[in-house]
């Protein structure tokens, strides 16, 4: 019984719908910052090097850029209110999950050969809300 009531309350915080995010995808995650009373939106883009639990409502990706020379990693919970939106801008081919070599690569060797796939396809996210709202704006033909 217990099970049940922490998988819905699971279930509850699980986000509808997310963009499928793989390793080795070069993203673009918006990410909400408060500063005071004040809130602002801002974009963190590097490469997806780790996916973990992925069907899980703690699903996370960890993010690596290059900043002034230095390397930033950033870890995001893709289901966290915080996380307004993630945009796959390219997508590389990789045969592992967890690319931990790319920390010790740089300039030619740390680049990831990309592949073709469907941007548009992918990062269109519809959340049943937004169907429900286009739905109900939609007009309706009077005779």
């Amino acid at each position: 019984m217990s099970f049940a009531l922490i998988q819905k309350v699971n279930d509850e915080q699980k986000k509808s719908a997310v963009v499928d995010v793989r390793s080795g995808d070069t993203v673009r995650v918006h990410q909400k910052i408060k500063e005071g009373a004040k809130e602002r939106i801002q974009i963190f883009e590097g490469v997806v090097i780790r996916t973990d639990n992925k069907n899980s409502h703690t699903s996370r990706i960890t993010v690596r850029k290059i900043t002034s020379g230095v390397g930033v990693e950033k870890s995001f919970l893709l289901h966290s209110p915080l996380v307004d939106k993630v945009e796959v801008v390219r997508r590389a081919k990789v045969r592992r999950n967890y690319l931990s070599f790319l920390r010790n690569r740089s300039g030619k060797s740390a680049r990831l050969v990309a592949k073709n796939f469907d941007r548009e396809g992918i990062n269109n996210v519809e959340t049943p809300e937004a169907e429900a709202q286009t739905e109900t704006t939609e007009p309706t033909e009077t005779k």
